[in-house]
């Protein structure tokens, strides 16, 4: 079938007569339970014979095309929306040839996207042309760009930028992703809140289903030295025996409710300071739009620092010690006053620094190495390469920040002691590397790797669900 429809694009032609016998013979392939209709599953079937893996295309294609909203197009709705379609396709391809020979070569897509504030190499460029060029001359003409994206939902520039990109957010635990950007339709159909929600309810389930292993190493960090070693098996077994099998969970609480407010928070942060540093209507630099995500995730950390400080305490609290959440913040507050919600907050901030840097660091190389030996048809590495590469990734910048991570969960712990008696983060450092050894830095650190793959792993599939669910993607 994927021949066959192949050759019913390429016949085609944008606004001719051979188009409206092409689009029937298109049309009549696609429906293949023959009552006149093309609905979402004949679709999705359509693409997949001809080797398009979209997500939500099909979902997308049916509900811009669907006039009467019956689930459904028909042949005039799916002609209309074919020829709509070309038109916009039409309009981006004059828009990348800048020379106007009617072919776009890689140097071409290079300064479109350099015009936008997107940076991208030469090499890079080339992968993304040859992942359209169907006849092998290194450029791309018209027949090949239409027959590409005819049935990709994407139309615009901007859209097809996104497409080429393929970004993903997915919750990790403690990383602080940049913000994904949303589309103009996103932001004024109110798509943008569903990919909120999304995102908010994947890492609750997230965390929640690796909250013993966090739990375990919030442990560790604290108790754990040379004099008092505490294993992985030791530390859920003490566990265990002191608050039975639910106190694994202690902490959780706070730490799935501050999902939501931190990732709206982000979100609209980064608006604002997009806003803020870039010119009125100009488009935005790369290096400002880094700048913006940066300020936004310390703008959320800022906000939510308080409920960091409140998990840590709450899951090291013994049986009984506190009554819940607004128990354990009053109890901190008059005992310990406002300062001690943001005990910590100087080696959480400076550690966000080498996990960002190095995380994204890492994850570009891996992916584009992945693509400079493997890609073939494609400049889109695929769901697994992607985990696979956020996985390591993660886990350098792991390494590099846990010492800091480490340090700020022992100060959070530590805030209830007298004044005098709290260290500094300097000298707090000083005492764990004299008594325990560099290695005293990286205590707990084996729960935090194995929570990585699940957190990542379960965090994909419900986010997934969850744009199903919420009529994002089908």
């Amino acid at each position: 079938m994927y021949q066959t429809l192949r050759t019913l694009l390429s016949n085609a032609r944008c606004w001719d007569t051979d188009s409206e016998r092409s689009y029937q013979d298109l049309f009549e392939r696609l429906d293949t339970n023959k009552d006149g209709k093309v609905d979402v599953a004949e679709l999705r079937e359509g693409l997949k014979a001809m080797g398009i893996f979209r997500q939500g295309a099909a979902q997308k294609i049916v509900s811009s095309g669907d006039e009467n909203k019956d689930g459904c197009l028909d042949f005039n709705e799916f002609t209309k929306y074919l020829k709509e379609h070309e038109k916009k396709l039409w309009l981006t391809f004059k828009s990348l040839d800048k020379n106007d020979d009617g072919r776009i070569d890689s140097s071409e897509i290079q300064q479109s996207l350099a015009e936008l504030g997107i940076g991208v190499s030469g090499e890079d460029a080339l992968k993304i042309l040859q992942s359209m060029d169907i006849d092998g001359t290194m450029m791309v003409d018209w027949n090949e760009w239409r027959e590409h994206f005819l049935l990709c939902p994407a139309h615009n520039l901007e859209e097809i930028i996104r497409y080429w990109k393929h970004s993903s957010v997915l919750d990790i635990g403690d990383s602080l992703a940049i913000p994904d950007e949303f589309t103009e339709e996103e932001k004024s159909t109110g798509g943008w809140w569903k990919q909120l929600v999304a995102g908010a309810v994947a890492g609750a389930v997230s965390r929640t289903g690796t909250a013993p292993l966090d739990r375990v190493k919030v442990f560790m960090q604290v108790h754990s030295s040379k004099a008092n070693r505490i294993s992985l098996l030791g530390g859920f077994k003490q566990m265990i025996a002191e608050g039975g099998v639910t106190s694994l969970w202690r902490g959780n609480g706070i730490n799935v409710l501050k999902i939501a407010p931190e990732t709206a928070i982000k979100f609209m942060a980064y608006e604002q300071y997009k806003r803020l540093l870039s010119s009125e209507g100009a488009k935005i630099e790369t290096h400002q739009r880094f700048l913006a995500g940066s300020l936004a995730g310390a703008t959320a950390q800022t906000t939510i620092y308080p409920m960091e400080v409140l998990k840590t305490r709450l899951t090291l609290r013994k049986t009984g010690q506190y009554a819940g959440m607004f128990d354990c913040a009053k109890k901190i507050l008059r005992k310990e006053g406002v300062k001690a919600f943001y005990k910590g907050y100087v080696p959480n901030s400076l550690g966000i620094l080498p996990y960002a840097g190095i995380d994204l660091a890492v994850y570009e190389t891996l992916k584009n190495t992945w693509l400079a030996h493997y890609a073939t048809e494609s400049a889109n590495p695929g769901v697994l390469v992607l985990l696979g590469c956020g996985t390591i990734s993660s886990t350098c910048g792991q390494l590099a920040s846990y010492p800091l991570a480490l340090v700020r969960t022992r100060m959070q712990a530590q805030a209830s002691l007298e004044p005098s008696n709290q260290p500094s983060m300097s000298s707090l450092m000083k005492k764990i590397v004299a008594k325990d050894g560099v290695f005293g830095l990286y205590r707990g650190i084996l729960p935090n790797f194995m929570k990585v793959i699940p957190a990542v792993s379960i965090s994909y599939v419900v986010y997934e669900y969850m744009k199903s669910g919420l009529g994002i993607s089908k």
